[in-house]
């Protein structure tokens, strides 16, 4: 059963049906916009579903190492790559449902808000943070910049899914509604902890 689970994740058709699982969220979001099921409140809603989105796009493409290792399927690690994209993509559709739906798109209004805002300010760093690894998540990169250096650029993501999930926090905070952070930072700890723990295997 393994093996087989793992050939079909080597296959050809595996890729697209990756990023066609990827745009599900998406479609059924504006599906939802376009049918005015969005609420009262369309844009938060927008805003909300696609932050919460993005966190679970990041915490996955986090999970694919432990999953390999687990499950035994090395295969996973082919499709890593498109889940961090995925993740930037729906942070990047996060920030400008912020920028135009809240803000109008109004620059100044928007660097008032980021800079006062701390909670806006720690989500803004975490997506300047994602976009160099977005920016060289294809193989001419690797080659371009090496592999120590490029495995060491895409280490910021530690530092982007802690920043995310604080800007979650924050912004829940506000609403006295920390429940459902408390479920993604045990998730995140487990996968950081899982990390360290193979670390310190290594070196032993």
């Amino acid at each position: 059963m393994r093996e087989a689970v793992n050939r079909a994740l080597l296959k050809p058709w595996a890729k697209p049906l990756v990023w066609l699982l990827c745009a599900c969220p998406l479609v059924w979001l504006f599906l939802r916009a376009a049918t005015d099921q969005l609420g009262a409140n369309p844009a938060e809603a927008l805003i909300h579903v696609t932050g919460i989105w993005t966190i679970r796009w990041l915490w996955l493409t986090l999970a694919i190492s432990p999953m390999r290792d687990v499950f035994g399927l090395p295969g996973l690690l082919r499709h890593r790559r498109a889940l961090g994209v995925t993740a930037f993509l729906y942070g990047l559709l996060h920030f400008l449902s912020y920028a135009w739906l809240d803000k109008g798109l109004v620059l100044d209004e928007i660097v008032r808000d980021v800079l006062k805002r701390n909670f806006i300010l720690v989500g803004v760093l975490a997506l300047i943070l994602m976009t160099p690894l977005a920016l060289t998540s294809f193989n001419r990169a690797i080659k371009v910049l090496g592999g120590k250096r490029w495995q060491a650029l895409h280490r910021l993501v530690y530092g982007v899914a802690l920043l995310g999930l604080l800007h979650f926090y924050w912004k829940k905070l506000g609403k006295n509604d920390v429940a459902e952070v408390l479920v993604y930072a045990v998730i995140l700890a487990v996968l950081l902890g899982w990390r360290l723990w193979r670390r310190r295997q290594r070196l032993r």
